[in-house]
């Protein structure tokens, strides 16, 4: 891609302008953003209709698209104004040069719109990634321990907090509804549900066994130690009875006093619950809510989205089409690679993106990561 600081001049700039009107136009196209203004007009319609919220679930649903559909026009409207702006910039710019009197202020001005549009269009353009029934759901998250004992426990809560602080970045909320601790650190597992726009789609990009290499701490000598921990993504949705019917008769319900972190209830009450679908084996758990009742509330909505992800993957495999399978949580199957010694690399195996600064992706920065493998999986230039 063209980039907007370049030495040539606002020549320079009104060509990576042009570039980026034809990305724009091209968005236009793929996004559909006709049709979803006049999606629009019927939306805000029925939002009006005095009856609306006589049937909630409809209500919901409706004012929910409307939002998203306000929030994408207005996002796609605004950089077609920006747009337009940038070019009365370089008109501004092409004249004092005419005159002889380069204005620098308005120079800078102009790089820094153009680099800003540049961005913005990125993000539009990885909306456009974004195409599958549930990609613009919540996601269930849930980090598994591996290969690696001690190491692979504690590299797990580091996933932990690396996916939380992801969300945070972006404004998700996240729930901690389950952690299992391991024997002498770190988790053996956790569950999340993060909450935002796009949460499954893009955390689906991480789904998959990632490897930690770095000298171990809890290794007397020192030593530098391989370990593993996997992450699986479910979409989430609060109401899942038109895929899924579940039998109480079908469940084993357990309940257990709540250990680790979670909320400042927990270890105060038997009110954990863990849930055990007999006919596929399915368990979950919850101990983050305030009573009994609410864990298994929850724990049920986690089990209702398992087993709905279930069934579509099994239509999916049946159409030889299944993708995101589980692997084994050790050697040879890991999506990505943090090295923390003896140099410093972070390095996705399916895209080849890589960094030197492994601090910020434990912190969260991932973004780059999931952009890759999101426009690899579509077949898109980068």
């Amino acid at each position: 891609m063209a980039q907007a600081d370049n030495q040539g001049g606002s020549r320079d700039l009104a060509e990576v302008l042009d570039e980026l009107a034809v990305r724009v136009n091209d968005a236009k196209a793929y996004l559909r953003i006709d049709e979803l203004r006049s999606r629009r007009d019927v939306l805000e319609a029925e939002a009006g209709e005095p009856g609306l919220w006589d049937d909630q679930d409809r209500a919901r649903h409706v004012t929910t698209e409307l939002g998203r559909a306000n929030d994408d026009l207005t996002s796609f409207d605004t950089l077609a104004t920006s747009l337009e702006d940038a070019r009365v910039l370089i008109e501004m710019v092409e004249g004092s040069k005419a005159e002889g009197a380069s204005d620098e202020s308005l120079e800078t001005e102009l790089t820094s719109s153009i680099q800003e549009l540049e961005r913005a269009v990125g993000r539009l353009e990885l909306q456009s990634l974004f195409q599958g029934e549930y990609d613009e759901s919540d996601a269930i998250a849930e980090v598994h321990a591996g290969a690696g004992g001690t190491d692979a426990q504690d590299w797990t809560e580091m996933m932990l907090r690396m996916y939380s602080r992801w969300a945070e970045r972006r404004g998700f909320s996240v729930e901690v509804d389950e952690t299992t601790e391991g024997q002498e650190a770190g988790l053996l597992s956790a569950t999340v549900i993060i909450k935002g726009r796009f949460a499954y789609g893009l955390l689906s990009a991480e789904r998959g066994v990632h490897r930690l290499v770095r000298m171990s701490p809890f290794d007397s000598q020192h030593r530098r130690q391989t370990s593993f921990a996997s992450l699986d993504v479910t979409p989430f949705m609060e109401d899942l009875s038109d895929e899924v019917e579940i039998d109480e008769k079908d469940l084993r319900i357990d309940t257990y006093r709540a250990s680790g972190a979670g909320g400042q209830h927990i270890n105060k009450t038997d009110s954990a619950v863990r849930l055990t679908h007999l006919p596929t084996g399915v368990v979950v758990s919850c101990q983050n809510e305030r009573s009994q009742h609410q864990n298994k509330a929850r724990a049920m909505q986690i089990l209702s989205a398992k087993l709905a992800e279930r069934v579509r993957a099994e239509r999916a495999a049946e159409m030889d089409a299944l993708s995101g399978d589980r692997t084994d949580n050790a050697w040879g199957s890991q999506i990505r690679s943090y090295v923390m010694a003896p140099y410093q690399l972070v390095k996705d195996l399916r895209t080849n993106v890589e960094t030197g600064n492994v601090e910020a992706v434990l912190d969260g920065d991932l973004d780059d990561f999931m952009e890759a493998e999101l426009r690899r999986r579509r077949g898109t230039r980068p």
